[in-house]
């Protein structure tokens, strides 16, 4: 019933969801060209796929998508209302002991001048602690391996939303 609700929408309707689930403009426009879809898998397979065939211009576009983490005042406001922020999306985190936050900040500032764009990371079900050994253990990387990384990152955290916009259907 959620995929039926999805193929009603308008193009434009559709445009605007998945603009929810991924900012990347060739990514939006390519899924409302996929529509109809003929199952939920087929929506995320066209998703994967798609995402797949895009380049480095449209990965850093979805990622500026994403709130930009530089001060440990703007980490303890995110983290102490991930419930409106993010759905649900760094829950875990809420509890970070100021260290981690601290760290994380320094991490996160040393990432974006490093690679030019910000640390993403799929951090459902992941705690600050966590985020912040993934941050550090990707911080040598060189910047084609960490465009690739954070790529699959946004995909999965696109999965996530496009998930969540098809429960956001069933309750409608």
């Amino acid at each position: 019933m959620r995929i039926v609700k999805l193929n009603q929408m308008s193009p434009e309707s559709l445009a605007l969801a998945f603009t929810q689930c991924c900012v990347a403009e060739r990514w939006v426009s390519q899924m409302v060209a996929s529509a109809p879809f003929t199952s939920e898998e087929h929506l995320f397979t066209q998703a994967d796929s798609i995402w797949a065939n895009l380049g480095e211009a449209d990965y850093l576009q979805a990622f500026e998508g994403h709130p930009k983490i530089g001060d440990v005042s703007s980490l303890k406001q995110k983290y102490a209302n991930t419930k409106a922020l993010a759905s649900g999306e760094q829950a875990t985190v809420k509890q970070a002991d100021d260290d981690t936050l601290q760290r994380l900040a320094t991490g996160n500032q040393a990432y974006e001048a490093k690679f030019g764009f910000i640390f993403i990371v799929c951090a459902t079900g992941k705690s600050a602690a966590e985020m912040l050994k993934l941050l550090e253990a990707r911080l040598p990387n060189n910047r084609e391996t960490e465009v690739q990384n954070a790529a699959e990152e946004q995909r999965k955290i696109t999965r996530i939303r496009l998930e969540k916009l098809l429960n956001s259907l069933e309750a409608a």
